[in-house]
């Protein structure tokens, strides 16, 4: 092969990638059960690594499991980004609450298991493959 074909085949497969690692930026408009309660909110502050706005809501449901809503949220987008609980802003002790679903709108998130909002108090947007915090809220007690 060619170092011409070689080049071609390079930037095919840069560009085929970086459309598949991106997150969506389609608008969604996601609702927490009616008959949740409002537990713990903080409002996004940016990271070194994006701009994040919105605000994030901690709900408990009637059967004491907890939803996160990221409410009126925005983000500048970026490969592999994921929603956090953590122990800390720049999470190193999580819980993953799965890979971001936009970059805009209001969306809710399953939190599995019965974490001590005391000491995860953090909901931080990463990019998991290159350690980048986008952007984190600090939840406080309504």
């Amino acid at each position: 092969m060619n170092l011409k074909s070689l080049l071609i085949l390079f930037v095919f497969l840069a560009l085929s990638c970086e459309d598949e690692t991106l997150t969506s930026t389609k608008a969604i408009n996601e609702m927490t059960d009616p008959d949740a309660v409002l537990q713990y909110s903080g409002a996004f502050t940016s990271g070194p690594y994006g701009t994040v706005t919105g605000t994030a809501q901690i709900f408990k449901r009637i059967d004491d499991t907890f939803d996160l809503k990221l409410e009126m949220f925005n983000t500048s987008n970026g490969p592999d980004l994921y929603v956090y609980l953590s122990k800390e802003a720049m999470p190193i002790n999580f819980i993953s609450l799965g890979k971001l679903k936009s970059t805009n709108g209001s969306q809710v998130y399953a939190i599995t298991g019965s974490p001590d909002f005391n000491e995860y108090k953090y909901i931080s947007i990463h990019c998991k493959a290159y350690n980048h915090l986008f952007g984190f809220a600090l939840l406080t007690e309504e």
